[in-house]
């Protein structure tokens, strides 16, 4: 038996990286999945990777943005497998012109920190309306959605989109407190550097390397790290977890700021004689 066997799982964002990854890693566990993503020929081809697997799976193009097309995409679950037990609420936008128009603060157009706020944030929400009517059904469900470090830490850019995914966390303590009596689940994983397409795009060699001095194990996460982290809280093993945020990121956040110096020079110490 798979950990999430008999199981029926939506994961948006499902066409590359940590919900391509997810994708597969739920299927090969058990559940029929449906890709969403808003590349249609992305999600198809995640879907073809799983059927080679042996595994069960749709494609389903998907704007998250779009409340009509997230509906669909919930109701397609449906018809297909017969209901919804899991959500991955993984999608956002973090395309290059993402990284180019969250621009500090005092330089934020407005249009753009509203198109934050509608993909990264309104996206979750609208998973979460839609699917949760069908986990009531069942009598149990669990929904993870994808926060970020930036949503916990601050940055010198995106100010949007941290604040998009901050507001993501506080969306899965709310769904877990209102639905918990419903057997229902809510909780958050936060990526640190991860190894994505989008992450390929936007750091340089030299960003890597410096971003890699911070993680406590020494080197960029993996989209299979957060892959197994939400199959984890996706399963029955996580039964007794919920309204969390679990950080995937190498102990990225877990140190005092000369952590990186101190390595380098071999210091064990602040303290000079």
């Amino acid at each position: 038996m798979g950990r999430v066997e008999n199981k029926v799982a939506v994961v948006t964002g499902g066409g590359s990286g940590i919900g391509r990854a997810s994708s597969r890693l739920l299927a090969r566990e058990g559940a029929a999945v449906v890709v969403a993503d808003l590349d249609e020929n992305a999600a198809d081809i995640v879907v073809k990777e799983i059927k080679a697997d042996g595994g069960r799976a749709v494609a389903q193009q998907t704007d998250i943005g779009e409340e009509d097309q997230i509906k669909a995409m919930i109701d397609r679950a449906v018809e297909t497998f017969g209901g919804v037990h899991i959500l991955f609420n993984n999608a956002a936008d973090t395309s290059l012109n993402a990284m180019i128009l969250d621009k500090p603060i005092h330089e934020m157009s407005v249009e753009w920190w509203d198109h934050a706020m509608r993909i990264d944030l309104r996206g979750a929400m609208l998973g979460c309306k839609h699917a949760i009517p069908h986990m009531m059904e069942a009598g149990t469900g669990s929904i993870v959605s994808t926060s970020s470090n930036q949503g916990i830490a601050g940055d010198l850019t995106q100010g949007a989109y941290a604040c998009a995914k901050a507001g993501v966390i506080q969306l899965m303590r709310s769904v877990a407190t209102q639905y918990g009596q419903y057997n229902i689940r809510a909780n958050s994983v936060s990526p640190g550097a991860v190894r994505t397409p989008a992450f390929e795009r936007a750091c340089p060699p030299e960003i890597v390397e410096e971003i890699a001095k911070h993680s406590l194990i020494s080197r960029i996460g993996e989209p299979e790290d957060l892959a197994n982290a939400v199959l984890f809280l996706a399963s029955d093993e996580s039964a007794y977890i919920t309204g969390h945020v679990i950080r995937v990121d190498g102990g990225q956040l877990a140190h005092l700021p000369h952590y990186a110096y101190m390595m380098s020079t071999g210091s064990t110490t602040t303290h000079q004689e």
